[in-house]
């Protein structure tokens, strides 16, 4: 493979968000990354809403229990915040990447025996193929991870690009 190589994909937002926001991804709570962080800081409140309930019958020796308990509602509540944040973060990257892809002319792939380029409306971002540590295909789309990553939904390309592309990342990055 001497020759570059080129697939144009179509740059439809739609294909793109049900990779990106594929089950509850794009969730502030429920994401998988703040799902079991929401859960916990819950159960903490309820326990602490228990306790709350019944300091009375706790008795003044037994009333640092519930401070403890506030604290770690506390702790859940911060690391559940940390994570909202990067949920929140992520999701503004995605949302401004599927604005510019929304709104290109040329969204293409660009590749040979060395290079892995990516051109969105001539802004280009090259890779080495030794740059790329990990992809994964399935029936959806293909993901790279590396220098740069990137989802290609199988819907933004044909049948044959997807499997012509499949295809050339076995060959060039080693698993």
């Amino acid at each position: 493979m001497s020759e570059e190589k080129v697939i144009r994909l179509k740059s439809d937002r739609k294909n793109f968000e049900d990779i990106y926001f594929n089950g509850n991804q794009g969730s502030l709570l429920f994401s998988p990354t703040t799902k079991s962080k929401t859960i916990t800081t819950i159960a903490a409140a309820v326990v602490v809403l228990v306790v709350f309930l019944f300091k009375d019958s706790l008795g003044k020796d037994n009333v640092g229990i519930l401070y403890f308990l506030s604290f770690i509602l506390l702790l859940c509540a911060v690391f559940l915040s940390v994570s909202i944040n990067k949920v929140s973060r992520w999701k503004k990257q995605v949302n401004h990447y599927l604005n510019l892809i929304e709104n290109c002319t040329i969204y293409e792939i660009r590749f040979d025996q060395n290079f892995f380029t990516i051109n969105i409306d001539g802004e280009k971002e090259t890779s080495e193929w030794k740059d790329f540590e990990h992809f994964e295909v399935n029936e959806k789309f293909i993901s790279l991870e590396g220098k740069y990553s990137y989802m290609f939904p199988k819907k933004s390309m044909s049948d044959k690009e997807y499997s012509f592309l499949k295809k050339t990342l076995k060959e060039n990055i080693r698993q």
